[in-house]
């Protein structure tokens, strides 16, 4: 009996520990996902209603907010693979 506690508690153990280890990466999912439909909506109001429309100012600020609340994270991953191209 007490074999079998231990291998189920390391199997929970085990599998605790890989649902934490993938939650930033799909905390990074979803704000890639939020930073490109911010993008989208943004190139969508130039092409629409200008560069100076307040509809292309209003997605700017929306953009902006999406950057600022994801963090610097994504500003260093497009900087790295930036970096890459370039060598």
């Amino acid at each position: 009996m007490t074999r079998i506690v231990r291998i189920l508690c390391v199997a929970l153990l085990t599998i605790t520990g890989l649902g934490i280890a993938s939650a930033p990466a799909r905390a990074d999912d979803k704000c890639d996902r939020r930073i490109h439909q911010a993008e989208d909506k943004l190139r969508d109001a130039v092409q629409r209603h200008g560069e100076d429309s307040k509809q292309a100012r209003k997605r700017r600020h929306e953009l902006e907010e999406a950057k600022r609340q994801c963090g610097d994270h994504h500003d260093m991953d497009h900087h790295d693979m930036d970096h890459h191209d370039q060598h």
